[in-house]
């Protein structure tokens, strides 16, 4: 990648980046607590609409009321505030204030997807260059300490010439149905299809790891499970009025109920609600979308795809995604001509052709779930470092690459559709 060209929109000066962020919900709040808890970030000011989470943001980062905006119209029309703005609003609201804020000379932190649709992530790619600012994409699953020993470990040239990766997401069966069927993702109309909005992550690694996009793309897979067809005997348009709620692997009650005690009060939790009782998730259940029977949702997005690529070197490549597993790391195997790999998010298990020995290898993150395993702070860490040194270069991608590794989901996605195989 071609970097020089960033070099005209520098920090607006100090030890510390200063960031504006549009959108506080889940996603732009973590982001800007690990900034500040870096010690080289300070939020500067916040734009959302929803007055209770502009407040409690507000409140957490001790903003001004003039730092303080109800859209992000309001922060562009105020001129640069802060040297990065972070978008981590819904998909489909994006690219226009990623388009504006990067015109004003705003880095930009994007939440992924970029946008819906090609034509819209050529925009903001665009608008980046134009603005000569620096741009990334929030592709978490490069920054991880895993990642880190797995390229290392490819481009050090230990497995040969590599001939095949089968790469695996699993999804997990009741992440699935709070995002996916009764989630903010379900449908592709109002977010994107599925391989976008989850899977964008998978398909732009495996393009880190590999050095590339591939050149063909095939695609199958479909709505198997989540749809009335499969609708038990008996079952209730909501869990808490059904009769086989208790049965059910996707009961809501269950799954809600449960987070009060554990972990899960931070995720997904507050989707469902955002006060922390039983009494408050019965009554979100009763009146809710996360209430509704998995049967008898507005959902279309697939709840199982597999992606086949080749590339030009001859390489080929699988992707699955699948609701139907526990909700862990994915999971990787390496096929190169003089040594294999097989990953799981936490190990390399390397096996020499040459010697017939094999070695694990623990590369290991935080125990963070939430964190992507290190994956949230080695970004945020890259960003910051990135702005201060005005160098992209201490980034590892930019916004032609997430172009890129997008494309390829479309593809797959035109792929799927049609039934044929689709040319990149």
């Amino acid at each position: 990648m071609e970097f020089t060209k960033y070099a005209s929109v520098r920090k607006s000066g100090g030890d510390v980046v200063t960031l504006a962020v549009v959108g506080a919900g889940l996603r732009g709040r973590h982001y800007a607590r690990l900034a500040e808890a870096s010690g080289r970030g300070r939020v500067v000011a916040v734009a959302e609409p929803d007055p209770a989470r502009r407040s409690a943001f507000s409140d957490a980062h001790a903003l001004e009321p003039a730092q303080v905006f109800a859209s992000w119209e309001e922060l562009g029309a105020a001129g640069r505030l802060a040297d990065v703005a972070i978008v981590a609003t819904q998909d489909r609201m994006h690219t226009d204030p990623a388009v504006r804020l990067a015109g004003l000379g705003y880095h930009l932190l994007l939440e992924k997807p970029m946008a819906p649709t090609e034509p819209d992530a050529r925009r903001i790619t665009d608008a980046v260059e134009a603005a000569g600012v620096i741009g990334a994409v929030c592709h978490v699953l490069r920054y991880t300490p895993y990642t880190r020993a797995l390229k290392s470990l490819i481009d050090s040239g230990r497995l040969g010439e590599l001939i095949n990766v089968q790469h695996l997401e699993p999804v997990g069966w009741w992440h699935q149905a709070h995002s996916f069927v009764r989630g903010n993702w379900r449908n592709t109309a109002e977010s994107g299809p599925m391989l976008l909005t989850k899977s964008c992550h998978d398909l732009d690694w495996l393009a880190y790891l590999i050095g590339g996009a591939p050149h063909e793309v095939a695609s199958f897979g479909g709505l198997t499970h989540f749809h009335p067809g499969k609708r038990p005997e008996g079952a209730a348009d909501r869990c808490l009025d059904c009769a086989v709620e208790s049965t059910c692997p996707y009961s809501a009650k269950r799954l809600y109920l449960n987070c009060l005690d554990d972990d899960m009060a931070e995720w997904p939790l507050p989707a469902v609600t955002p006060e922390r009782s039983r009494e408050a998730v019965l009554q979100a259940l009763r009146e809710g979308p996360y209430g509704r029977c998995v049967y008898d949702c507005d959902n279309d997005v697939v709840d199982n795809q597999v992606v086949a690529m080749r590339y030009t070197s001859g390489l080929t490549a699988t992707f699955t995604m699948t609701a139907f597993t526990p909700m862990q790391r994915r999971q990787t195997r390496l096929f190169g001509s003089h040594g294999s790999v097989d990953g799981d998010g936490r190990f390399l298990t390397v096996t020499d052709f040459r010697t017939g020995e094999t070695e694990t290898i623990d590369a290991s993150g935080p125990e963070d779930s939430f964190g992507h395993d290190g994956g949230d702070g080695g970004l945020v860490d890259a960003l910051l470092a990135a702005v201060t040194a005005g160098d992209p270069a201490l980034l590892s991608s930019d916004m032609p690459a997430s172009l890129a590794s997008h494309r390829v989901v479309w593809a797959a996605e035109r792929a799927r559709l049609t039934g044929t195989v689709v040319t990149i």
